[in-house]
């Protein structure tokens, strides 16, 4: 039942593409297995024990991590140069290390069962999976895919994400997985059955009517234009023949910065509500006579194209750009600092950078990415993980920068984080209130290749849109490059694969969210009510 419930939490998320609404709905029931095993008797017919308990969370958790982030191998074996046991073993090893929290999660259940019974536990139930999931972020610094990420399109849920962040909606769906297995004793009367029969569809009907009664509206009012560039340079193995000079590399995106294509999907691509519009490119003789597409920012991705911050060439290509465009650049690079650090033999740092470039072309500010990728911009324990090096090769050995930095042109603010920076809420929402009125999100995705995590990254960016109340533009090297509203709904994106731009509309906001404001602090309460319930737990018995 353990091993049942870790398959059945691997189905609410993406798989192998966008999720279809359908299978979201798995997650109501998918820790349902899990708690009617925790709270079982063992074949001594008594409560389970700790060291039981820990072990059936621990499979389950293994199987879900194994499931859920299965691209890990792809991303070590085709894009990191392993040979393939070696990748093999590290998502073995990453299963089994992310699967302790599945086991902590099982561990604090049991110690409950013995103290409180069955009924009392199962309400403490929403409170420690919470917990758990902010143990998760904060301290092994993995807060992927959250379960209450599964309810993304949840139009009546999600109004919990402003408030309590992603980790309100987690509630809910733990506490109603426990709800299946609450026992309510009833006096049997001659209207026992009807009445409940007929309280069950008031429930529904009220929740029917609740949602068509706070549907969000189809439509977000815009007031500005951004450009948002699609690369599609290859990564890693599927980097084959000639490599572009850096010349040509920003010829072709200027271009496309300039005179951005008309295609666009009106959604999610791939999906099946989603229709794709795909028009012709005019000829570039045409495109050279014509003026520039009006824009109020350009934003070009994290890429593997080799753009470095003090390259003459670069410089030189982004201020023509930014003064041909009449706009601002937002554009990933390689950025030099001298190493202060008298202990550290390089004279340098480097980091996986944001330029912002304005009008003028001036080099006005640059974010360096605070939250670097493991195995993908730096090798933590280099002696331990001698054998990884090679997965150096694309980003080099990067520091990690120390503040963020908020983009400021013409009145209006504009947070960007890069990547990986996307799946902490809580440091997303520290950009708004640095007074971002607009999120901007770059990121190089393929180095997941088709696999689940394009999409599982995208919907943790379309819900920091949510919890912020803020549009997000998100451009990518291979895809998801999308426009995000404050609701999180994709309003425009670009079909993957392809070198391309998408000139979307969006909104400046400026209102300040509670979750925004205050962050986590929902989460916290869950762990504190856990603990207080655990400190209660480990109190000795009065006779």
């Amino acid at each position: 039942m353990a091993a049942l419930s870790g398959v059945l939490q691997v189905l609410p998320f993406p798989i192998a593409g966008p999720t279809p609404l359908w299978r979201t709905a798995f997650c109501w029931f998918a820790l349902l297995p899990l708690l009617w095993a925790l709270l079982g008797n063992s074949k001594a017919r008594s409560a389970l024990n700790l060291r039981q308990g820990a072990a059936l969370g621990y499979l389950c958790g293994f199987v879900w991590y194994l499931g859920n982030c299965y691209w890990i191998y792809q991303t070590m074996y085709l894009y990191g140069g392993l040979a393939k046991p070696i990748a093999a073993g590290i998502l073995v090893l990453f299963c089994l290390y992310l699967g302790l929290y599945h086991a902590l999660f099982a561990t604090l259940i049991a110690a409950c069962r013995q103290r409180f019974g069955r009924q009392a536990t199962l309400v403490l139930v929403p409170f420690a999976w919470v917990a758990v999931e902010l143990a998760r972020a904060r301290i092994t610094g993995f807060p992927w895919d959250q379960l209450g990420m599964t309810q993304v399109d949840n139009s009546l849920l999600t109004r919990l994400a402003p408030i309590t962040g992603v980790y309100g909606l987690s509630f809910i769906i733990a506490a109603v997985n426990a709800l299946w297995l609450v026992r309510i004793r009833i006096r049997e009367q001659r209207f026992t059955r009807p009445v409940l029969t007929a309280t069950g569809v008031v429930i529904i009907l009220l929740y029917i009517a609740a949602l068509h009664y706070f549907h969000t509206p189809t439509y977000s009012a815009t007031n500005a234009k951004a450009t948002l560039i699609q690369e599609n340079l290859a990564v890693g193995a599927d980097r084959t023949g000639p490599e572009p000079s850096v010349p040509q590399l920003i010829d072709s995106f200027s271009q496309l910065s300039l005179h951005p294509p008309r295609s666009r999907c009106n959604g999610i691509p791939e999906l099946s509500t989603t229709t794709c519009i795909v028009f012709t490119t005019p000829p570039q003789s045409v495109q050279e006579a014509s003026d520039p597409t009006p824009t109020n920012v350009v934003i070009w991705p994290e890429s593997p194209a080799p753009f470095a911050e003090d390259d003459p060439q670069f410089r030189s290509g982004m201020s023509s750009l930014a003064r041909a465009v009449h706009a601002p650049l937002i554009v990933d690079d390689i950025g030099i600092s001298s190493n202060s650090n008298a202990a550290d033999s390089k004279p340098f740092d480097r980091f996986n950078s944001a330029s912002f470039i304005t009008p003028d072309g001036n080099f006005a500010a640059r974010y360096d990415k605070m939250h670097l990728v493991p195995f993908g911009e730096y090798v933590p324990f280099k002696s331990l993980f001698f054998f990884a090096g090679s997965l150096l090769a694309e980003a080099g050995d990067l520091s990690s920068g120390n503040h963020r930095t908020v983009f400021a042109y013409d009145g209006h603010h504009y947070g960007t984080f890069i990547c990986y920076e996307s799946t902490f809420a809580d440091e997303v929402r520290l950009f708004v209130l640095k007074g971002a009125d607009v999120l901007v999100n770059i990121s190089d995705d393929g180095w997941y290749g088709d696999t689940s995590a394009p999409w599982q990254h995208l919907d943790m960016v379309r819900m920091r849109a949510i919890e912020n109340h803020r549009w997000v533009l998100r451009a990518t090297n291979t895809g998801v490059t999308a426009a995000i509203d404050p609701h999180g709904r994709v309003t425009a994106a670009a079909p993957r694969h392809i070198r391309t731009a998408l000139h979307v509309g969006f909104a400046y906001e400026h209102d300040i969210t509670f979750y925004t404001a205050h962050g986590d602090i929902f989460a916290y309460i869950c762990a504190i009510i856990t603990a207080l319930a655990l400190v209660f737990n480990l109190k000795p018995r009065m006779n």
